[in-house]
C-alpha cells in the first residue's frame, strides 16, 4: 500500500493546525486543513480529545490507510528527540508527557510521530517548497507576537557551530535596552505608538492607519536590518525569508530594510514566504521524507 501522505501538524497556544502534504508531489491538500481551537490551561486529556479531532478529520480527506505519519511543529522547550514535552508556561498539563503514548488512544489508527521546533519547521518549509527553495544558506524570521528565527542550510536547520547565533536563534539577543524579542515584534509597535502619542494600538494593522505609519515603520526596519546585518553577514546567506502577521506590512518597511542592509554591504534578496501559517505543518510534513530524516534525526535539538 502506498502511504503517500504526511500530515503536518502546527501547535499554537490556543489552536491546533493540520494538513495533509502529498510527498510524492510535495504539494498540499488544500481540503484537508483543519483546525481546532483550544486552551492551553486545559487538562491533558482535553487537549488530546482537541488535537485528535483535528488530526483525525485530516487524515479521513485522504484516507486514514494512505497516511504514513504525524509531524508536529511545536514550540519548545521539548524534546524533540524522544517526543516528551518541556513546556511549563505552556501547555503545563502535558509537562514531562510522552506525547505519542499519550495521544495514540485518541487516533483513528497507530501512527508515528516525529517532532521539529515550530521556527525551524516554518523554516524548512518555505526552503522547500516556497521562495527560498534552491537557496543553500537561508534565514528565516517571523515577525508577529514573538521574534522567531530560525538557519537553514542545504535544507536543514542549522542550531549550532561559529556561523550562527547562540541557540541558532535571536530573539534573545541583547540589542539597545533591551533584547531581540521587545524590538521585533508587535510589542515594539505597541509601545512605540503609546510613547509619541499617549493612546494604544493593538498592532500594526491599526498603525497602518495613522500619520505615525511611515517613522515607525522606517524606526522598525532600520533597527531590524542593523540587528540582522552582521548575523546574515556571518552565515554568509543567500536569501532573507519574512513571514508572520507583521510581514504581511512588508510594502511599508521594504525599503528602509533593502537601504539598511545594503548600508552593511548586504545585497541579497528579501522576500515574504507565500506559505505563512502551512510553512510550518510543510515543514513538520517533511519529518517524514526519507533522505531529510536522515539528515535531521541525528542533529535534533534535544533541549
Amino acid at each position: 500500500m502506498n502511504k503517500k501522505y504526511t500530515l503536518g501538524v502546527d501547535i499554537g497556544g490556543s489552536h491546533i493546525s493540520c494538513i495533509a502534504m502529498d510527498m510524492t508531489t510535495h504539494t498540499l491538500v488544500k481540503d484537508s486543513f483543519k483546525r481546532e481551537h483550544l486552551s492551553h490551561t486545559d487538562t491533558a486529556q482535553n487537549i488530546f480529545k482537541s488535537w485528535a479531532k483535528a488530526i483525525n478529520e485530516c487524515m479521513q480527506v485522504v484516507g486514514i490507510e494512505n497516511v504514513s505519519g504525524l509531524g508536529f511543529a511545536i514550540p519548545g522547550p521539548f524534546n524533540y528527540k524522544d517526543g516528551i514535552s518541556l513546556m511549563q508556561h505552556k501547555y503545563p498539563s502535558l509537562y514531562n508527557l510522552h506525547i505519542p503514548t499519550q495521544l495514540q488512544p485518541f487516533l483513528l489508527t497507530p501512527l508515528p510521530m516525529r517532532f521539529l521546533n515550530d521556527a525551524s519547521a516554518f523554516a524548512v518549509g518555505v526552503s522547500w517548497i516556497d521562495k527560498a527553495k534552491g537557496f543553500d544558506n537561508v534565514v528565516v524570521i517571523t515577525l508577529g507576537t514573538g521574534f522567531g528565527s530560525a538557519y537553514i542550510q542545504d535544507g536543514v536547520p542549522v542550531v549550532t557551530g561559529e556561523k550562527v547565533a547562540p541557540e541558532g536563534c535571536f530573539w534573545h539577543l541583547p540589542f539597545k535596552e533591551g533584547i531581540a524579542d521587545e524590538y521585533f515584534s508587535t510589542r515594539w509597535f505597541v509601545s512605540a505608538f503609546e510613547q509619541k502619542t499617549g493612546k494604544s494600538i493593538k498592532g500594526v494593522k491599526e498603525l497602518i492607519q495613522t500619520s505615525f505609519r511611515d517613522e515607525l515603520f522606517d524606526e522598525f526596519a532600520t533597527n531590524l536590518g542593523s540587528f540582522l546585518a552582521p548575523w546574515l553577514k556571518k552565515f554568509d546567506a543567500n536569501i532573507l525569508v519574512l513571514g508572520g502577521n507583521i510581514s504581511l506590512a512588508y510594502a511599508y518597511f521594504e525599503e528602509k530594510l533593502n537601504q539598511t542592509l545594503q548600508t552593511n554591504n548586504i545585497n541579497i534578496p528579501i522576500v515574504v514566504s507565500s506559505l505563512m501559517e502551512e510553512a510550518a505543518m510543510v515543514g513538520a510534513s517533511r519529518l517524514f521524507e526519507k533522505s531529510f530524516w536522515q539528515k535531521i534525526s541525528k542533529n535534533l535539538p534535544n533541549v
